[in-house]
């Protein structure tokens, strides 16, 4: 563990991980303990707005977005296990506001203190060994959110490294999507199905018994895919192996 600091860290939890996957939650809100930080998760988050944005609804994106903004004022960083929710915050708030110069300026404060898990932890934290173990095999998945829009690559394999026991395979063509996409599954769903087995198919050819990825979509995506086709590879939330939760129940059994 680092030296505590005196900094405040909200943990913005993201709707599937509260209603699909605490343990993501409490995964993520004990590697920022660690690594010293003061977290919070604050109780009037709810989402983001992201699915309204998304499909075009900016009224109702613009409420939630402003519910947002306030529950997340005064701490020094907002922390987001998604890549998806956290490049919403960054990337799509500024652009939400850019005509309303009244919310604009927050929205922007907002975005300059939001960072996306992996990225918070290797970047501003400097953290090289969590402490973890996890002896498995295992593949990591890119989301499209985080490659594309925050640049997050190196940072969870760099984590992921220094995790005891695990060995790391790399998936052909990594970066292709696994056909989740937010609100694409339900609007294309044979396209949607289609990616997503083809992902699962690179993921079987390394051999690995685990795929790991920083987005609760991408996994529960591939995992019910894995469920589906009676397939034994289990998923997980990077953070969960991060902190050591690897024990558990994968994304997709117990229930979840």
């Amino acid at each position: 563990m680092l030296a505590e600091t005196t900094n405040r860290v909200a943990l913005f939890a993201t709707c599937l991980v509260d209603l699909y996957r605490p343990s993501v939650g409490l995964a993520s809100a004990e590697l920022l303990e660690r690594a010293g930080f003061r977290v919070e998760v604050p109780e009037t988050q709810t989402c983001c707005g992201q699915p309204a944005w998304n499909s075009g609804d900016n009224r109702r994106a613009k409420i939630l977005a402003r519910q947002t903004i306030n529950a997340l004022a005064g701490f020094d960083y907002v922390v987001i296990p998604s890549g998806s929710c956290a490049g919403t915050l960054i990337h799509d708030y500024p652009r939400l506001f850019a005509n309303d110069p009244e919310d604009l300026g927050a929205a922007e404060d907002l975005a300059g203190r939001t960072w996306e898990l992996t990225r918070f932890l290797v970047e501003v934290a400097a953290v090289e060994d969590l402490d973890a173990s996890f002896r498995h095999s295992a593949c990591y998945h890119d989301a499209c959110s985080g490659l594309r829009g925050l640049g997050i690559r190196r940072q969870p394999r760099q984590l992921l490294a220094a995790v005891d026991g695990l060995e790391l395979h790399e998936i052909e063509d990594s970066e292709v999507c696994c056909g989740f996409g937010g609100t694409f599954c339900v609007k294309y769903p044979e396209i949607s199905t289609r990616l997503a087995d083809d992902k699962l198919q690179a993921i079987r050819n390394t051999g690995a018994e685990t795929v790991l990825a920083g987005d609760l979509g991408c996994l529960l995506q591939l995992a019910g895919r894995l469920k589906r086709n009676g397939d034994t590879i289990r998923a997980y939330h990077v953070a969960e192996i991060l902190a050591g939760m690897g024990d558990q129940p994968a994304i997709g059994e117990g229930g979840d």
